[in-house]
């Protein structure tokens, strides 16, 4: 027998410590080698963690939510044979702030001193519910098995109303499935307070959209639209598309962006305000936010100015697909020069979204509503549909914002013009 210290690799885009985000052993397990038993979140992702080696499950470094550093101890297993620990490399320790060569491990189970004050160990892991085991078999993201087990459900018993377990069957479980019968709304009893600790993707979203607030001054102008037109175009391509992907506003306006941005560089720009540099894109690596069961995500359109309607509208559904299912790559999670953000039918009258920092503008469509408006003297039925931008008012100034909208509006009031040369 051996003990052999898992620690955590340096799993790439320069990052120092990594999120533990669902544990998927605990003390006393079996694991084999290459069997997943962490998911660990970056800034950019989560990455699946597996075991270089087999044997017993002694030690684990930490809880969920905890931050572990690259190179440190993740977890602690007894072989069944010898095995030679893989040295930590110079590069990594070289790059790693805050790790002091003489800190004891957090797997050692003693107190430590820091100045005068003695720290207590972190705790371990506690068993998981008698259900656990049968949760790993179930489709679920990292967030929705959490939630699961601090709420003691077994996942096994609870249906999912698509391929995979999300909060909102958790949330008909618990007021429907769990034995107590189904209620009434007027005969519902008020739900007990739930604490939930904020981490993973929503500590990430929470730090990054403080960061956001705190330094860039916002400033949203909001448009109105007549997209009558634009929404008879669609619906003729969609009538005869074929077997390409049904096409939805976001390819129209995304052409419509690509085509004005030449004349407003300043909209398609990324301000790092340590440096004071501004940097205007040539290209647009469109960021398109998207709702995950974990939380906003935002994949990149790489290259959007040169993809046409059905080629965005392809591109659309495969990065949301990935990024609702947890397959998105890294690189596809990152180095966006603009982002646009919409709601879809929820998308109300107006927004006043949030810019996805270091970029300077973030762009959100509104629902589309039928409206009586006048032509002339006559009245007549038209589809309208706000448009929003928000913008960093240190580099964007407001006439420059508003003739953007404006040029971006003539496009899309016209659709012609979206495919003329």
């Amino acid at each position: 027998m051996a003990r052999f210290t898992f620690r955590l690799p340096d799993i790439g885009e320069g990052i120092a410590e990594a999120e533990i985000v669902a544990w998927h052993v605990k003390i006393g397990d079996r694991v084999e080698e290459d069997q997943q038993v962490a998911d660990m979140m970056t800034d950019k992702a989560t990455v699946e963690m597996e075991s270089p080696v087999s044997g017993t499950v002694l030690e684990l470094a930490g809880e969920v939510g905890d931050q572990v550093a690259i190179g440190s101890a993740l977890m602690v297993v007894e072989t069944d044979g010898e095995v030679s620990e893989a040295p930590v490399s110079e590069e990594v320790e070289a790059e790693t702030p805050g790790v002091e060569e003489e800190k004891p491990s957090p797997l050692r189970g003693e107190g430590w001193e820091r100045g005068s004050e003695e720290q207590p160990a972190p705790a371990i892991q506690a068993p998981l519910p008698d259900g656990e085991r049968a949760q790993r078999h179930v489709l679920a993201s990292p967030a929705v098995r959490a939630r699961a087990q601090d709420l003691g459900i077994d996942l096994a018993q609870v249906k999912a109303e698509g391929d995979r377990l999300r909060h909102s069957d958790l949330d008909a479980y618990l007021r429907y499935g769990s034995g107590q019968g189904y209620h009434a709304p007027h005969a519902d009893r008020a739900r007990a307070d739930e604490a939930v600790k904020v981490i993973g993707m929503r500590r990430r979203i929470a730090e990054n959209m403080a960061a956001s607030k705190r330094a860039i001054p916002h400033f949203t102008y909001v448009e109105e639209i007549d997209v009558t037109a634009l929404e008879a175009m669609r619906g003729d391509l969609n009538d005869n598309r074929g077997n390409r992907p049904k096409l939805t506003m976001l390819p129209f306006l995304i052409v419509a962006i690509c085509r004005t941005v030449p004349d407003f560089p300043m909209i398609n720009a990324r301000y790092d305000d340590e440096a004071g540099v501004v940097t205007r894109h040539g290209r647009v690596h469109l960021g398109m936010a998207t709702q995950t069961d974990a939380g906003l995500m935002v994949p990149v359109i790489r290259d959007a100015q040169d993809r046409n309607v059905w080629q965005l509208a392809t591109e659309i559904g495969r990065l949301a697909d990935a990024a609702r299912t947890g397959k998105a790559k890294p690189e596809e999670l990152s180095g966006s020069t603009l982002t646009v953000t919409s709601l879809g039918p929820l998308g109300g009258i107006a927004t006043t979204p949030v810019i996805n920092r270091p970029e300077v503008a973030i762009i959100g469509p509104n629902k589309i509503v039928e409206r009586p408006i006048f032509q002339g003297d006559d009245i007549v039925r038209a589809k309208l549909m706000n448009l929003s931008i928000s913008c960093d008012h240190r580099v964007v100034d407001g006439w420059d914002a508003a003739s953007f909208v404006q040029a971006v509006k003539k496009l899309l009031e016209t659709p012609a013009l979206l495919f003329a040369d």
